[in-house]
């Protein structure tokens, strides 16, 4: 930035400022000032929180993947764990290591 002001020179700096203030008005420059500022500000805000929501949906996929690669191994079909939310593979996983525990808690 500095070295544009560099190639600029401080003429052109005062130039730019003199048509904002002929074509926006002096009383409109602060009000144009805070817009920019909140529209900034909501901007980061938005983007943290899509990088935050990108990066709980790559942890997600990579705690399914490591759900289904658990079942696999525990020869639960593909088509078995297709379409179940986390918590019900987790169930099934449980229910496929200890079959006795299935049982055991419908008869409690």
């Amino acid at each position: 930035m500095q070295q544009l002001i560099g190639i600029m020179g401080q003429e052109w700096i005062w130039i730019i400022l003199v048509i904002v203030i002929l074509i926006f008005g002096a009383k409109k420059l602060p009000e144009l000032a805070r817009s920019i500022g909140r529209s900034s500000g909501e901007f980061k805000k938005g983007k943290q929180q899509s990088e935050k929501e990108a990066l709980e949906a790559a942890n997600k996929s990579k705690d399914r993947e490591k759900l289904e690669k658990v079942a696999e191994s525990l020869d639960i079909e593909a088509e078995e764990i297709e379409g179940l939310t986390d918590d019900e593979l987790k169930a099934k996983i449980n229910e496929s290591m200890d079959p006795d525990a299935k049982t055991d808690s419908k008869s409690k």
